[in-house]
């Protein structure tokens, strides 16, 4: 029987153990898509408790409001066991809460958030056991000691020791990005680079609660008057600048579909004053502000050499009542089945035809878009980057074991797997780390089997060149770090 979470663990050929161990293993880490904070990195946070870390909890704001923070994943398997929400994001106190969550990890037999936990207990604690009901009191007093008197254990160290050369955050056009320039003037963490990622689906979702008041704020911070969708457009051009600045290299759309109807800036203006008044916009509407605005945006970023991910296919906040409880990203989102395999191959044609495609990673929440998207991909790379388009590693609910290996081999039968840019963490937690070790082993573990298999010969220095480019000097190439 093989040892759990042993040092070969996930390794099951001689091939992938060799493989892991001799070039995978210690190459630092490129993040370059997460949710951390970056005002918690300058201010080197000491985390209280391991509740703290793995489950968050609730502040007030100013207002007298309440925002939600933690680990969505976590919630939602407490809430699946039955767990009353007091314990999950309620202020039940922090041990019973990291209890109630140890009683639901022992039932998680196959779901990655098992593997996860122990992960981070094993590189981050020392701990050695298994996370369960019995083991909880053990493994609190544990991690809280450590958390309390291990400098390598406050943000700073956790990103150092987990030898991070990247992170790169998620942010709205709108942020003064404060912390970003303050981590760059002072180097605060020597030997990484922690820069801003544009994310302006506000500015895009015109269909949406709040869009008129975000556009208020957008024409505030670029000092300008927005009355057209090219004054939108102009304004997040002077945002992306201001960016680029600070050390931004990839940017972000998070977006229910991909539409596309023609670039036209008179329909997308006419949209737009719709939305100014306070009226609903038909689909049709949002569709024309929409296409307008990515088709001006990916002109942007192919001018400024910035790598455009887009990310589409979740509902989110299904749950109503939940999501006026606790507010968005609590763990009420869902995969959705949005058809835009017309539309995102339109949006990327017209950029191509136009000599301004910038270089692209596609995300789609539902596997079942793996293989239309690996094709389209092939549709639009040229000599400009090795594997121009991407097609981006197994997001959300598809980062487990097996939705891993799905889109590994998908790009590997339809595309360059070679080229592949990896693994990312997509996370709000300082732990995370640990996803790209399992990212690591998993990749390994694939390709294992097909040298021992006889489906790929065993030459050093091509799975040398394979195994170590996508583990890290792909994305270092990719994003021009």
């Amino acid at each position: 029987m093989t040892e759990f979470m042993g040092k070969d663990f996930l390794l099951d050929t001689e091939t992938a153990r060799h493989l892991y161990h001799t070039y995978s293993e210690h190459l630092p880490i490129i993040d370059y898509h997460c949710h951390i904070p970056q005002r918690e990195i300058y201010e080197n946070r000491k985390f209280e408790n391991i509740a703290q870390v793995w489950l968050g909890g609730t502040s007030i704001n100013p207002d007298g409001s309440k925002t939600v923070f933690g680990d969505h994943y976590k919630w939602r398997l407490m809430r699946c066991n039955g767990v009353p929400e007091e314990y999950i994001t309620g202020d039940k106190p922090d041990f019973e809460r990291f209890e109630k969550f140890a009683e639901t990890l022992e039932k998680c037999i196959g779901n990655p958030m098992y593997h996860w936990c122990h992960l981070e207990l094993k590189k981050y604690f020392g701990y050695e056991g298994i996370l369960s009901k019995k083991t909880a009191k053990e493994v609190w007093d544990l991690c809280n000691d450590k958390l309390q008197n291990d400098p390598n254990l406050r943000v700073q160290g956790i990103v150092r020791s987990s030898n991070v050369r990247f992170v790169g955050t998620t942010d709205d056009p709108v942020d003064d990005l404060a912390w970003h320039k303050k981590l760059k003037d002072e180097n605060t963490v020597e030997g990484v680079t922690v820069a801003p990622s544009y994310r302006p689906d506000k500015a895009l979702n015109i269909h949406k609660e709040g869009f008129a008041e975000y556009i208020c704020q957008l024409a505030k911070v670029s000092g300008m008057e927005l009355n057209t969708a090219a004054d939108v457009r102009n304004a997040l051009e002077n945002r992306l600048d201001y960016f680029v600045e600070r050390g931004c290299k990839v940017t972000d759309h998070g977006l229910d579909s991909i539409p596309f109807t023609c670039p036209d800036e008179a329909a997308a203006t006419a949209a737009f004053a719709k939305a100014m008044r306070g009226e609903a916009v038909t689909d049709r509407e949002r569709d024309d502000y929409q296409t307008y605005m990515l088709y001006e945006l990916g002109k942007m970023y192919a001018e400024k050499d910035i790598v455009m991910q887009i990310h589409y296919g979740a509902i989110r906040n299904t749950n109503e009542k939940m999501f006026r409880d606790l507010g968005p990203d609590t763990g009420f989102d869902m995969i959705g089945s949005p058809d835009c395999s017309v539309t995102i191959g339109k949006l990327l044609s017209v950029l191509t035809q136009e000599g301004k495609c910038p270089k692209v990673i596609l995300y789609s929440l539902n596997p079942i878009d793996l293989d239309m998207l690996a094709t389209m991909c092939g549709c639009f790379q040229d000599s400009s980057a090795r594997s121009k388009i991407q097609l981006g590693s197994a997001w959300w609910f598809g980062d487990t074991k097996d939705g891993m290996e799905k889109q590994l081999k998908t790009l590997a039968r339809l595309g360059v797997l070679g080229n592949f840019v990896g693994m990312l963490t997509d996370s709000r937690s300082f732990l995370s780390y640990t996803r790209h070790d399992y990212f690591r082993r998993i990749l390994c573990s694939v390709i294992g089997k097909w040298v021992e298999n006889g489906e790929y010969p065993n030459d050093e220095d091509a799975l040398k060149q394979i195994v170590e480019g996508i583990s890290y000097y792909n994305a270092e190439r990719y994003f021009g770090l």
